[in-house]
């Protein structure tokens, strides 16, 4: 078992006063905690919680193909596991109705995107998996788990006039303005159970033990939830031997993320 090291990400959106179980002081705007991987070595999967206090940018990634021809190791499918939220809470997921992405590009130039979003409220106890050209947006008042391919390549479409670059060229050959419908979409509870296996990661929800896990895993990521795992706290994340992750136990819940693709040469 190897602790991973904790990175902190302060963002005008963050939250002051987190959870204390991350043992981050009360004064820091945190937007989002990362956990880098042991130095020499790279990890496929990225693991990360985000804090939110406001609108994030409307964005949406590449698939691997479009990632590669664009010089990046991959392209980035995620999912969220909505951990808590407030009175305020929401996040857009796809659009209100299919959309050229012509049409999309033009409101992305005025602001009408904000309105062709559609924005839920979501419950704590939420998963959404978010493929790649899914147009998304995380709203204020959430705790989110985020597990993702692990490559820093976004394009965002509208950012509230924030001052960062925008990707409407790179964004319009990707994005897919429709609803979003995802037969992973549902909601984790009392019950251990993998919630994706593939094409590109897994992740399992465990309560108390883990599910049965598929044969196949990789440089899998414990991040405990409420209570320790493995003699992991929560708000820590370790990687964890195969035969270890299948033997865990916790006085309460916990996640794991494996990568589901072999490793390149």
């Amino acid at each position: 078992m190897q602790k991973l090291a904790t990175r902190i990400v302060e963002k005008p959106w963050g939250r002051r006063g987190i959870d204390p179980r991350f043992a981050v002081e009360p004064g820091r705007q945190v937007g989002e905690i990362w956990f880098e991987p042991p130095s020499g070595r790279e990890l496929d999967v990225m693991a990360k919680y985000l804090f939110t206090t406001e609108r994030l940018s409307i964005q949406v990634h590449p698939d691997d193909k479009t990632a590669q021809e664009r010089g990046y190791a991959r392209g980035k499918d995620e999912c969220w596991i909505v951990l808590d939220v407030a009175e305020d809470a929401e996040l857009g997921i796809g659009t209100v109705r299919d959309l050229a992405p012509a049409q999309l590009m033009t409101a992305a130039r005025d602001g009408s995107i904000v309105d062709l979003i559609d924005w839920r409220k979501p419950k704590k106890g939420d998963f959404i998996f978010n493929p790649a050209g899914t147009i998304h947006a995380l709203g204020p008042g959430l705790t989110v788990l985020e597990i993702q391919q692990a490559v820093d390549l976004t394009y965002r479409l509208y950012d509230y006039g924030r001052p960062r670059e925008l990707h409407l060229d790179e964004a319009a050959g990707v994005v897919m303005p429709r609803p979003h419908h995802n037969s992973l979409d549902t909601r984790v509870d009392n019950e251990s159970r993998v919630l994706v296996d593939g094409p590109h990661f897994g992740v399992a929800w465990c309560v108390k033990s883990p599910p049965e896990l598929p044969a196949a895993l990789r440089d899998v990521q414990l991040l405990p939830i409420d209570a320790p795992a493995g003699g992991i706290n929560p708000g820590e994340c370790a990687l964890v031997d195969n035969d270890v992750a299948r033997s865990l136990s916790s006085g309460g819940t916990f996640v794991l993320a494996w990568s589901t693709e072999p490793r390149s040469s």
